[in-house]
């Protein structure tokens, strides 16, 4: 497993990029704006390929690289279901897994911090964000944070995990690196409290003054959306409207970009194709399956994903790849369900 722990001095935070081997696929957690140069080279000098970017929660202490890295990478951005952020292609929930080539994370809601906390354990490590710090725990008295939901998400969820699990916070400004459930059951001072009323009375006396970014950091940090107008003003965006009455026309082909989880989950349209977006190069190029349909029918491409990120950029690629005929759904199955549009189960 290649695993990399990147940190900046400014706002004290550390990003993860994690593969499973070298010339694979790559996800990293709580990128930074200003390191994104750092990452995109330390990608190419590992030989990955960057499909999958998560923040933890909504920042406020510094802007996230999210929308620079799907910028230049076309990764499938992701945070958790209660996000404020404008767009982002995928929402996780409590049990969900985010999955690359060879590896995995279990999506861990941990609220408390702030009301869109996650964490994400995968095998021997667990992403605590900053819900759970070296000999600390994330403040709770802004973004709608809240210390008994904080002493739950701890004390219910991640102190229950093996003591020998390693513990990568999003955050550290005293120079530590990584620690283990059983070091901060054992020795973080903010947990040896006796019950959920000592800990929000200990957490209520910190008084700590706002993050130095944070009016700048929040607001960046909540319209990291992809521009899908572009797409719109080029004809190449069908609103879901447009979309439902395109449904079960023959010239017209639904392609589902999602992942078989979100299908399930969240169900599909009648009729669509499935083919998940991290394999969107592959069927557009000259013999991939979409490029051969589109050509052997005649019918448009009409791509479709959760909030319209994904298929914004296979639009794009198709464009890029000479396949003219092809569109989108703006705002995605999220829209398309707010127009009263019918779903199937997928």
């Amino acid at each position: 497993m290649i695993f990399r722990q990147l940190f900046d001095s400014v706002s004290g935070t550390y990003s993860y990029i994690l593969a499973s081997r070298s010339g694979g696929e790559a996800v990293i957690i709580d990128p930074v704006l200003e390191k994104v140069d750092r990452y995109c080279q330390l990608l190419r000098e590992l030989d990955l390929r960057l499909v999958k970017a998560i923040d933890t929660h909504l920042h406020a202490d510094h802007v996230t690289g999210l929308g620079a890295l799907r910028d230049r990478t076309h990764c499938v951005t992701i945070m958790g279901e209660q996000t404020k952020a404008d767009v982002v292609a995928m929402r996780v929930g409590e049990g969900d897994r985010i999955a690359i080539e060879g590896l995995s994370l279990d999506v861990i809601y941990t609220p408390g911090h702030t009301d869109d906390s996650y964490s994400f354990l995968m095998a021997d490590r667990v992403f605590t964000g900053d819900t759970l710090l070296i000999r600390g725990t994330g403040r709770t008295d802004f973004q709608n944070g809240d210390a008994r939901q904080q002493y739950d998400s701890i004390f219910n969820k991640l102190l229950r995990l093996p003591d020998d699990t390693l513990v990568y916070p999003a955050h550290d400004y005293k120079g530590d690196t990584v620690s283990t459930i059983g070091e901060e059951r054992r020795y973080n001072p903010r947990l040896q409290v006796q019950s959920v009323d000592d800990y929000v009375a200990l957490m209520a006396k910190l008084k700590l003054p706002n993050p130095k970014m944070m009016d700048v950091a929040v607001p960046a940090n909540m319209r990291v959306g992809l521009h899908q107008e572009e797409l719109t003003r080029q004809g190449l965006a069908l609103s879901a409207r447009e979309a439902i009455e395109c449904l079960g026309r023959p010239d017209v082909l639904l392609v589902d970009l999602r992942e078989a989880s979100e299908r399930a989950k969240h169900g599909t349209l009648s009729g669509a194709l499935h083919a998940p977006y991290p394999g969107i190069a592959d069927n557009l190029k000259p013999g991939g399956m979409l490029r051969e349909v589109a050509a052997a029918t005649g019918r448009r491409i009409v791509f479709f994903c959760a909030y319209g990120e994904r298929s914004a950029m296979a639009v794009q690629t198709a464009q890029d790849a000479g396949l003219a005929n092809t569109a989108h759904i703006e705002g995605g199955l999220d829209a398309w369900k707010k127009a009263g549009g019918p779903v199937v189960a997928g």
